[in-house]
């Protein structure tokens, strides 16, 4: 891979000036080799694969960062779908296994190892609904594992017995980690059309057509896209807005493989795929909101925001792709309301409102992001939104996701947070018009008729 001296003094002054890094890299670990039939032992092997995978990715993400100059700010672990890991366990208790892959993440020093995760899709086995029923209790017990549900595709259309299921460990997680917030939630992902190679957390796992371990890197570059965008002032057509920020992901992109397939190469496993997402963090000048504002938005959720959202979600793809061959993960443009400041703000002051994110989610990279709400609503009304955010995805082809916390003891207004890169922000007004009975019925939602308009 050849990078020019000009790329490198461009790169350069991105990370300076304009907050560019390296999002995370995610080493992938195979897990199917520790399947058995004793929970403890099979723990056991997990937790001990993991290390010996990952023993060296730390320290490697370190000096390929401090040699390039360019920082890599997180470092994870994905594995296995535990639900297929634990499928032949005679327990019906798979926490042992979260515990020892949590105490792996700590000794390791990565933030966080996702993938105590369940494909339920079209239907739940045994062990897939066993490993979602231990959902709250495997995050209450850990800090740096993660957890994701599939509950749609596509192709197989919605679960919704999956849906009403979710709804209640939603709640359950969130009331036994009521003293931060609820916080737990905020490890969990429910998907439809969920992506096997995903670097990015908490929906991270590794699917089943990869392969022992591999590398995948997640770029970020918000703050370095918002400088250009305001750069170029208001008079500027869209078109030729779109052309610059695809040159700018062009060169965000270009440094992120360059960083993934040096640590890939040191490592010694495979260079997987290279995630375009445009990732925000709480810091200021790190926004998803603070570019779309810029493109001549006064707030983020005014008229025109899914609009701008979908120029950015595209151009960020187009220019990111022609820079590699290895695309893939979610790519696009993240909007997570308490790790992005302005988003969070915007949300704060009213112009930002449930409904409008759920209109973005059409056109982002995945869906509806660490989304705060009060305490008090329901498991019916929680799955509701849940088969919402799956309808778009489904019918759109695309992955949508919902990561929200019902914050125990809050309402509207007041502010939780999580501390970190989850950020806090506000909580958010929900429609309390029931959605039970329709929640209650339960059934697959069928897959839209293929090569019919929708």
């Amino acid at each position: 891979m050849s990078i020019s001296s000009q790329e490198i003094i461009e790169t350069l002054g991105m990370i300076h000036a304009q907050n560019l890094d390296i999002r995370t890299v995610t080493m992938g670990v195979d897990l199917h080799d520790c399947a058995g039939e004793d929970v403890t032992r099979v723990a056991r092997k997990c937790y001990e694969k993991v290390m010996r995978m990952a023993a060296r990715l730390v320290p490697t993400a370190e000096d390929v960062a401090q040699e390039y100059g360019i920082p890599i700010i997180n470092k994870r672990v994905s594995v296995t779908p535990i639900a297929w890991v634990a499928a032949a366990c005679e327990s019906r208790d798979y926490v042992p296994i979260a515990m020892e892959l949590d105490r792996a993440a700590r000794e390791l020093g990565i933030d966080f190892i996702g993938g105590f995760s369940a494909l339920v899709q079209k239907d739940m086995t045994p062990a897939g609904e066993t490993l979602i029923r231990c959902i709250p209790r495997a995050l209450a017990q850990t800090s740096r594992l993660c957890s994701s549900v599939n509950i749609g595709t596509t192709k197989a259309g919605i679960n919704m017995d999956a849906v009403a299921l979710m709804g209640e460990i939603i709640k359950e997680a969130a009331d036994l980690t009521a003293d931060s917030g609820g916080g737990a939630c905020a490890r969990l992902v429910i998907f439809c059309n969920a992506v096997e190679d995903n670097p990015f957390m908490a929906g991270a796992f590794l699917g089943a057509g990869e392969g022992d371990g591999g590398l995948s890197v997640g770029i970020s570059g918000p703050g370095t896209i918002r400088a250009v965008v305001q750069a170029l002032g208001r008079d500027l057509d869209l078109q030729l807005v779109a052309e610059e920020i695809k040159r700018v992901a062009f060169k965000i992109t270009r440094a992120g493989e360059l960083v993934g397939r040096k640590c890939a190469a040191r490592l010694g496993v495979p260079f997987n795929i290279i995630d375009l997402s445009l990732a925000p963090t709480p810091a200021p000048g790190d926004s998803v909101a603070d570019i779309l504002e810029a493109l001549g938005l006064d707030k983020v959720g005014c008229p025109g925001t899914t609009a701008a959202l979908a120029m950015l979600n595209d151009a960020v793809k187009r220019g990111g792709a022609m820079a590699t061959s290895h695309a893939g993960g979610m790519s696009g443009a993240f909007i997570p309301v308490s790790e992005d400041a302005t988003m969070s703000r915007r949300a704060a002051e009213g112009a930002l409102t449930i409904e409008k994110l759920e209109a973005m989610t059409a056109v982002c990279s995945v869906g509806l992001d660490m989304v705060i709400v009060p305490g008090d609503t329901t498991a019916e009304t929680l799955s509701g939104i849940i088969a919402d955010e799956a309808a778009i995805g489904m019918i759109n082809k695309k992955t949508t996701a919902v990561r929200v916390i019902p914050a125990p003891g809050k309402i509207v207004g007041d502010y939780v947070n999580f501390g970190g890169l989850l950020g806090g922000g506000p909580v958010m007004p929900v429609n309390t018009h029931s959605c039970a009975v329709f929640i209650r019925r339960g059934g697959r939602i069928p897959a839209p008729l293929q090569g019919l308009s929708n």
